[in-house]
């Protein structure tokens, strides 16, 4: 179910987490929760059907420069160690 948690694990998290938070808590951060993960599937779904289509624009391809002793990096020398 959960891949390599078995139901013992499982318990012991959920009693972790009753013992952590209480009760009275546990509830409404679920609820909170849920309504978080509504709000989220509510806006991919908004963004969805918002989508524009970029605009196409021309994009010029400047040439390839050459490699010239100018923009070519000097080879460095090997330091010595003593």
């Amino acid at each position: 179910m959960f891949g390599r948690l078995g139901w013992m694990e499982i318990l012991v998290i959920v009693l972790l987490l009753v013992i952590l938070f209480g009760h009275a808590k546990i509830p409404t951060m679920m609820r909170n929760l849920a309504g978080g993960i509504k709000t989220f599937k509510k806006e991919m779904k908004d963004d969805d059907t918002k989508k524009v289509e970029p605009k196409k624009e021309s994009v010029k391809k400047s040439p390839a420069k050459k490699a010239t002793a100018k923009n070519v990096a000097p080879k460095r020398k090997p330091v010595k160690k003593k």
